[in-house]
């Protein structure tokens, strides 16, 4: 099985070097640039910490808001994994589960969290929050994937009951995400990823976009690939 995935993320990714090199967001930079992917399990706390570090400073450089959902800039550090849908509270479905560390200040889209603690819990997607995604291939992007979508009157669907209310398998599962010097990290207790310590992973950082009007376009696309650890995304990182 682990095998079947890794050959799907390989294929998943393979117009990502030759099409996103030619995008220009305006974000690229040295918060971006990746120098380590780590992810180490604790049994103490019983969870694991999820980390990526970077040339510059992360989470330094959060999106422009453009003001409005569509056409809205989305900022990431994601690390793609060969961890099953079904791990982290999906129907079984196709797609890569990714852990995405993002910010996006034209919307939140976190309702059950207030992670800049004003009491208002619609004010603060600009705040690096993470979502659970299933990567598609997608060559309707730039970036070669978008987060995997589906017909909202599909009854077959199975969401994790923190997911944000939208079309397409994602989760808001409101794990804490620290932002210091060169490193962002995220901290997963193991009963959200059923426990799981022997999976593999990369780290990716990118640039996304929200799409609500036109139909030959994903909802969240990836427009941008600033770095891959691996080099060639080959999943290669063992949890330590």
């Amino acid at each position: 099985m682990k095998t079947t995935i890794l050959l799907g993320i390989t294929t998943l990714f393979t117009s990502v070097f030759t099409s996103s090199c030619a995008q220009q967001s305006g974000y690229r930079s040295d918060a971006f640039s990746i120098q380590e992917v780590v992810v180490v399990h604790h049994e103490e706390i019983a969870s694991t910490v999820w980390e990526i570090r970077v040339k510059g400073t992360a989470g330094k450089t959060t999106p422009t808001p453009v003001g409005q959902l569509d056409g809205a800039p989305v900022l990431g550090y994601v690390f793609p994994t060969t961890l099953k849908s079904t791990d982290v509270g999906f129907g079984d479905t196709a797609g890569i589960v990714a852990l995405a560390l993002t910010s996006h200040p034209d919307f939140d889209d976190t309702p059950l969290w207030d992670e800049n603690n004003d009491s208002s819990f619609d004010n603060d997607g600009v705040v690096w929050h993470p979502h659970w995604v299933l990567l598609i291939e997608d060559t309707r992007v730039a970036g070669g994937l978008s987060v995997k979508q589906f017909e909202e009157t599909d009854t077959t669907v199975v969401l994790p009951p923190t997911n944000p209310g939208m079309p397409m398998y994602m989760d808001s599962p409101g794990f804490q995400v620290i932002t210091k010097e060169n490193t962002i990290r995220v901290v997963v207790p193991d009963y959200r990823i059923n426990h799981q310590t022997d999976f593999t992973y990369d780290g990716v950082t990118a640039f996304m976009q929200v799409n609500g009007s036109k139909e030959d376009l994903p909802l969240l696309g990836v427009y941008e690939v600033f770095a891959i650890a691996s080099g060639d995304l080959s999943v290669p990182f063992t949890v330590k």
